[in-house]
Formats: C-alpha cells, sequence, structure tokens
C-alpha cells in the first residue's frame, strides 16, 4: 500500500492525500509538480526513476488506512536534472 508520504523532497511543500500535485516514483520518493517537472526533469534523483502522479485514497478509506506523517526533505533541496 502506497505510504502518501506527506511534503515534497525537495521544497517541502505539503501534498495532502488528496493532492493532485503530488509525484511519485516506483519506490515512493515523493515530489511536488513544480520540482518534479521544472527542477527534475521527471526524472528522481535517488534512482532515477520515472515521475508520474501520485494515485489519490478514496476518503473512505483514509480512517482505515492513513496517508504517512513522515516527512523526507532533502537538507540542500534538489538541484536540476543535467
Amino acid at each position: 500500500m502506497l505510504q502518501l508520504r506527506p511534503s515534497c523532497e525537495c521544497c517541502d511543500k505539503d501534498l495532502p492525500p488528496e493532492s493532485t500535485e503530488a509525484r511519485i516514483c516506483s519506490f515512493e520518493c515523493t515530489f511536488c509538480e513544480s520540482c518534479a517537472t521544472k527542477t527534475l526533469a521527471g526524472k528522481c534523483p535517488n534512482c532515477g526513476g520515472e515521475l508520474l502522479t501520485r494515485p489519490r485514497r478514496p476518503p473512505s478509506k483514509l480512517a482505515k488506512f492513513p496517508a504517512s506523517t513522515d516527512r523526507i526533505v532533502k537538507p540542500n533541496g534538489c538541484h536540476e536534472a543535467a
């Protein structure tokens, strides 16, 4: 089950479970749409994987299967993709 991490790893922007701006790779590294497209050019800086729109969990399931509250943030932010 997806963790639905609460923020962008680059800029720490809040990405609640219902966000349409969240982008993830196959390892669930999580980024906002702006960082994913403008800074990272759609490529995860951690694994090199493709960043895609994160699926949203139906609100009726969030009570039983809540989103993660663990924030993962790169201390130096992200750098532009080469």
